[in-house]
């Protein structure tokens, strides 16, 4: 039981690092202030690799790391500010994305991994993502939902590529190494 849990909070560790990696990938800036980034891959894998709580908990790991100020964001952006800026809505949705795209990995268990993990991916890392940052951005710019949702459109063909990748990486992974796929395995007891 003692090493599972050293192996489950090096895996929250990792990945939380492994977001902050795709930071550096670098970002492209829309004119109404939302960058793109590779970052929403890393929230999809943490859900459909780490499953519901662990991949929460690497998201609120590395966001707990933003919010004290590290530059960890595309961009090199960090402190308290950014989850009051334009982004802030999406940056706050993406525990719950993780969480959200973990819990339907674990659960569905018919069909194929990479379809289940892809459709996961875009019922949490897009939909409840766009939810969130909408409301953000209509908060932020002061603008209606429909004239941000029209605005956070232009993130869709992205995002879409991002989960077929989120799923089709995590079905190779689950093929080449099943147990690193923790989404597949017994719910850790908290």
């Amino acid at each position: 039981m003692h090493n599972n849990t050293e192996k489950h909070i090096a895996y929250v560790a990792l990945f939380a690092a492994f977001i902050a990696a795709l930071g550096l990938v670098p970002k492209l800036t829309l004119g109404f202030g939302v960058p793109i980034t590779a970052q929403t891959l890393g929230i999809m894998l943490c859900g459909t690799i780490l499953g519901a709580k662990r991949g929460a908990q690497a998201v609120l790991l590395f966001l707990l790391l933003v919010a004290i100020g590290l530059p960890l964001l595309a961009g090199g952006n960090g402190g308290l500010g950014v989850f009051f800026s334009v982004s802030g809505g999406f940056l706050l949705s993406w525990p719950i994305a993780a969480f959200i795209i973990g819990w339907i990995v674990e659960k569905c268990h018919t069909g194929s991994l990479a379809l289940v993990a892809g459709l996961a991916s875009v019922i949490g890392g897009i939909i409840v993502v766009y939810i969130f940052g909408i409301v953000g951005m209509s908060i932020v710019l002061k603008k209606n939902l429909w004239e941000c949702a029209i605005m956070a459109s232009i993130f869709l063909p992205g995002d879409i590529i991002k989960a077929i990748i989120a799923g089709l990486l995590t079905s190779s992974i689950a093929k080449a190494r099943p147990s690193s796929v923790l989404s597949r395995q017994q719910p850790p007891q908290l």
